[in-house]
């Protein structure tokens, strides 16, 4: 058994755990997956519950220690693992700009969470029209990434960090069903979604997604 195990959805859906495991992937460690059913509330099992003590996934183990909340993980990979590929920008401010971002996309933009779930992008499952209120959460969204890509660039900070991945994710609620997000973020997205780390998540086969 290795060192690192890192719990994730049996879906393959849920975008914090996309997060964990990208970082895991770029830092190239060696880790188990185990799978968490969470339409059967396995989340729940005493067992599990105790580990992760907020009962969420994903969650990592690194030997006897236990940790949830995926910005969190990332920030514990970068420091027990400092001789590995860098998922976190090193200079001060684009490190918190790169928290800013991470921490927006798991806290704002509701409506568009809601109305364009992560399993539409992972299982095509069909939309409605955007309510009012999504849409003025889409032009925020594309306000944003419009603002911290830089022209010309298909990263956030000149190299890749887990806030490239969680942003792409985030577009693609949007480009993976129909909306324009304009060439710049198109181009920065594309890249993103092309790298290994990335692919290996997309390209998991996957069971028959049951609604929960």
């Amino acid at each position: 058994m290795a060192d690192l195990t890192l719990w994730v959805d049996a879906f393959w859906i849920s975008p914090y755990a996309f997060s964990s495991f990208v970082a895991l992937e770029e830092k190239r460690l060696e880790y188990d997956v185990e799978e968490i059913a969470m339409h059967r509330a396995e989340y729940r099992a005493p067992e599990y519950a105790r580990r992760s003590i907020s009962a969420r996934v994903p969650m990592l183990r690194h030997r006897d220690f236990h940790l949830s909340e995926s910005s969190a993980i990332a920030e514990y990979l970068e420091d027990a693992f400092p001789g590995t590929p860098r998922v976190l920008p090193e200079e001060v401010r684009q490190r918190a700009r790169a928290r800013q971002i991470m921490a927006w996309v798991r806290s704002d933009l509701l409506p568009i969470r809601a109305e364009r779930s992560t399993e539409t992008i992972f299982y095509g499952i069909p939309t409605k029209p955007l309510s009012e209120s999504a849409q003025q959460a889409v032009a925020k969204l594309l306000a944003a990434a419009d603002a911290w890509i830089p022209d010309g660039a298909t990263t956030l900070f000149g190299r890749f960090s887990v806030a490239d991945a969680d942003l792409a994710l985030m577009l693609q609620r949007l480009g993976k069903n129909g909306h324009p997000l304009g060439d710049k973020v198109q181009r920065f997205v594309d890249a993103v979604w092309s790298r290994p780390s990335v692919r290996k998540w997309v390209e998991k086969k996957r069971p028959t997604y049951i609604p929960y």
